[in-house]
């Protein structure tokens, strides 16, 4: 796999070929990865992978026409023939007003930001192995467990460059650390399946293997016998571990391109007050050892902690050049590259701020509601925020956490949910997204 300043000169030689093809303008792209990992079932080897990756994808314009176009061939040959193609694709391609590359004059020049995003220490096949069994001999010793389906380690690096014919050049690396264990309790029909998994940059940042093993084990054990919900409305409290989604819908909502299709929900809500006062969420692309940090985005722009929501208020929308240009304002640092095609729109690492209430104070006045653990399906409507999704986890009973539940359904509106929104205080920091418990007052039930 290329170093990351390797697939950087890659990138400009891409750039140099394409102008000399016929682009009045261009960007370049290449990613590299390769990851290993070794899978573990009832104490024995079962499965060890390793892939590596590379791609290229090349941008070209000719006036306010554009085409894209992809290879995993890096050769000279291959280049020149990639880039022929690519203009030829452009001259044939409708116009596009608002296409083009991010203004020069708002390009970030570096030094760019070290992040700790890549760990030295060697991860071999042995070692993953150990791994992987010690979370899955710890998933097993847990009383009540009765099958498994694997304990996991993988160890991954990735390089990423970036280079536009107006005038920016930038890379990076990184690397990825993963354990996993996902376990059974009980027996016949009324068999449970949980699971525990955690990713970092660096494989001190993980919670030990053991750690991993017995919260698979635990949470597939505390599922067992589950009830059933009567429906009607009541409070639900969301895990941290599915709280994030909702954040996810937000973040989707406030893209520019949708924004620019009018497919948000949140359309003519700009600068409006969505959230209670008091709720904060921040975008933080610096973050050291963050799952998503940057140190620009997907155009070379320069990437900067931003509040998406302050004192439960939007501050604006993400915003890519392109979308910028359609709604006459400024990109915004958030346009991504995935591995071919124009650049879309993303946050990075992402927090909702806690609040100052325990788990145990936000839950205390609750007569009866549920602790969501799991969300099933994808029934959320991104133009009228409905939402609708199946779920299972704990009833709540005057108060206190009772026992499982299962195979029911919550509803709402994302608006309306927002708006009821109350953070907990247990905010941790490991994943792109990190909420804490959050409890949503009003929700509908649909159980027996």
């Amino acid at each position: 796999m290329l170093s990351p300043q390797a697939a950087q000169d890659r990138a400009a030689a891409l750039i140099d070929i394409a102008r000399r093809a016929g682009a009045e303008a261009a960007d370049a792209v290449v990613a590299g990865q390769s990851s290993e990992g070794v899978q573990v079932r009832l104490g024995q080897l079962e499965d060890v992978e390793r892939s590596e990756s590379e791609h290229l994808d090349l941008r070209v314009f000719v006036g306010r026409r554009s085409a894209s176009i992809g290879s995993s061939d890096f050769s000279d040959a291959a280049l020149a023939e990639l880039a022929e193609r690519a203009v030829a694709m452009a001259r044939l391609a409708p116009e596009d007003a608002y296409a083009g590359l991010a203004p020069a004059e708002l390009l970030t020049k570096g030094p760019f930001a070290s992040l700790d995003v890549s760990d030295t220490a060697e991860l071999g096949p042995a070692a993953l192995r150990e791994l992987a069994a010690a979370c899955e001999d710890a998933a097993r010793a847990v009383p009540g467990v009765t099958n498994s389906e694997g304990g996991g380690a993988s160890a991954g690096t990735r390089s990423f460059a970036l280079v536009t014919s107006g005038g920016f050049a930038g890379s990076f690396g990184g690397t990825s650390r993963q354990l996993s264990a996902s376990v059974i309790a009980g027996e016949g029909s009324g068999m449970q399946r949980d699971y525990a998994y955690r990713m970092a940059h660096h494989l001190a940042d993980l919670p030990t293997p053991e750690e991993i093993g017995q919260q698979a084990g635990e949470r597939a054990v505390g599922r067992l016998n589950p009830g059933k919900l009567k429906s009607g409305t009541m409070p639900v409290v969301f895990d941290p571990r599915v709280g994030g989604s909702l954040i996810g819908h937000l973040s989707g909502a406030i893209s520019g391109n949708a924004i620019a299709r009018r497919a948000s929900f949140l359309l003519g809500k700009d600068l409006a007050q969505i959230f209670a006062p008091g709720i904060t969420i921040t975008d933080d692309p610096h973050r050291q050892r963050g799952l998503a940090s940057r140190r620009f985005d997907g155009e070379g722009l320069p990437t900067t902690p931003r509040d998406l929501v302050r004192e439960g208020r939007l501050t604006g929308w993400l915003m890519d050049s392109a979308a910028a240009r359609q709604l006459g304002s400024a990109p915004t640092g958030h346009a991504v590259r995935g591995a071919g095609g124009s650049p879309g729109v993303s946050p990075s690492n992402i927090h909702l701020a806690a609040g100052s209430l325990s788990v145990a104070e936000l839950i205390a006045d609750i007569e009866e509601g549920v602790l969501v653990t799991e969300l099933i399906g994808q029934g959320v409507n991104a133009i009228t925020g409905d939402y609708s999704r199946g779920a299972s986890g704990f009833r709540i009973v005057h108060g206190e956490i009772a026992g499982p539940v299962a195979e029911f359904t919550i509803a709402g509106n994302l608006i309306e949910m927002f708006a009821a929104l109350t953070p907990a205080n247990d905010l941790e920091w490991y994943r792109s997204v990190n909420v804490p418990t959050i409890r949503i007052d009003g929700m509908m039930i649909a159980g027996d």
